[in-house]
């Protein structure tokens, strides 16, 4: 069996809809998520879908090797950024190396890099006229937004489109594909 960790710093709607998914994927387990928000609404769904969560703060996460030494504990095959907004720091990469994926909400390698994330990336795309926005999932490395991307998947803007009905268009594309890659990259 193959099992995974999901990173989430908000409401968790890609985590739940990863959990949904391999729910039903004897092959793998989500193992846990991991949030660096005490207030974080994944916990809440966490709880209510029964999947062990675990919070910690700056200090454990970049000064430490406390959380790296938790997911070697875990045993996993792969770290699942979901809407996760910290920098993953060197001790981390080294230590799962080609094992931690992110997803962003635009085709890289435009509207990427740090402080591009959520309404901020579709606030762009719009005012900057784009024909069509997406996903793009890719490997993590020491730089936002910059690792070798593993998949893409477009949409289009037209003019009549705001940031929140860009982002209802990508959070389908998220929902839709996400687990489908994560499961072919544990194959």
């Amino acid at each position: 069996m193959k099992r995974i960790v999901i990173f989430a710093s908000g409401s968790g709607s890609n985590a739940e809809n990863i959990i949904s998914f391999f729910r039903e994927k004897p092959e793998v387990a989500v193992a846990a998520v991991l949030t660096n928000k005490q207030t974080a609404t994944v916990l809440d769904r966490c709880e209510r879908l029964n999947v062990p969560a675990f919070y910690f703060n700056n200090t454990a996460f970049r000064d430490s090797d406390a959380v790296v030494h938790l997911l070697q504990g875990l045993n996993i095959d792969l770290i699942v950024l979901a809407g996760f907004l910290w920098k993953i720091p060197s001790n981390l990469i080294e230590a799962f190396p080609d094992k931690i994926i992110n997803i962003h909400p635009a085709l890289l390698p435009k509207y990427g890099g740090k402080g591009m994330y959520g309404d901020r990336v579709h606030q762009a795309v719009k005012e900057n006229k784009e024909s069509e926005t997406g996903i793009t999932i890719h490997y993590v490395n020491e730089n936002y937004d910059e690792g070798a991307i593993i998949f893409q998947a477009k949409t289009d803007v037209v003019p009549s489109d705001d940031a929140s009905s860009i982002a209802q268009k990508v959070h389908l594309l998220e929902y839709e594909h996400f687990p489908k890659v994560i499961e072919k990259l544990l194959s």
